[in-house]
């Protein structure tokens, strides 16, 4: 979670924050014909696309975090998996299932973490959290000229059938050093496949896609969220 938002988020997370190390970064775009762009332009074109196409979406996902090995032991995995939901601008919702239930939404103006153990509900201002961060690219940018005000951004090469894009925020107070992401082309559009975040503290995110559905009709009021009575309620 701490990848997916800003470095200020894990402070609210409490003691479960290890199990939401999210994500970031997105999604998914075509690539023009096999062969037709170079790897110079192809990521960027495809990152384009997806921003000016896809304005909604719905896919499963797996996570994986690994911390570097510290003192030459082995690195350490933790993996997670869900389901995953957004809207332009500034809707999404994460619901974590396995290993551990938890629900992240945003519904354009606040930011809910719902952890269903802890019987705990937090909430932040989105604008405290979203700005330059992977949740931005996703939710929250109308062009590639707004993303570019955020992000430095980099065409990679070809790597297992996708097209990859690098965004490395320009802000140098933030934790994420920087986002990779992957895209595949299908018969209906643009589809995220993976994203990858690395942390300024060495720490990997993979996050990999699966059953994307391009722009599914959502509404605003599915993005809503209503504490559960008898919750916690922290606002901060």
């Amino acid at each position: 979670m701490t990848f997916f938002l800003s470095p200020t988020f894990a402070a609210w997370q409490g003691a479960r924050s290890a199990r939401a190390v999210l994500v970031a970064g997105l999604f998914g775009a075509l690539a023009l014909g096999a062969g037709a762009q170079s790897a110079s332009s192809a990521g960027l074109d495809a990152l384009e696309r997806f921003v000016r196409e896809t304005r909604s979406g719905r896919a499963m996902f797996t996570q994986v975090v690994t911390a570097p090995g510290r003192d030459g032991q082995t690195p350490k995995s933790k993996s997670s998996s869900g389901s995953f939901e957004f809207l332009r601008p500034n809707r999404f919702k994460f619901v974590y299932e396995k290993p551990f239930e938890q629900t992240i939404v945003a519904d354009g103006q606040t930011l809910w973490l719902h952890d269903l153990d802890l019987n705990q509900v937090t909430a932040r201002k989105l604008a405290q959290v979203l700005s330059g961060t992977p949740a931005a690219v996703i939710a929250a940018a109308p062009d590639l000229k707004g993303l570019q005000a955020d992000f430095n951004l980099l065409s990679m090469p070809e790597r297992a059938g996708l097209q990859w894009i690098q965004a490395t925020p320009k802000g140098r107070d933030g934790q994420v050093q920087s986002i990779t992401v992957g895209f595949r082309s299908s018969a209906k559009g643009s589809e995220l496949a993976s994203l990858e975040i690395l942390d300024s503290f060495g720490q990997r995110s993979v996050m990999t896609f699966s059953q994307f559905e391009l722009n599914p009709a959502f509404s605003a009021s599915h993005f809503q969220f209503k504490p559960p009575a008898g919750a916690d309620l922290i606002r901060q």
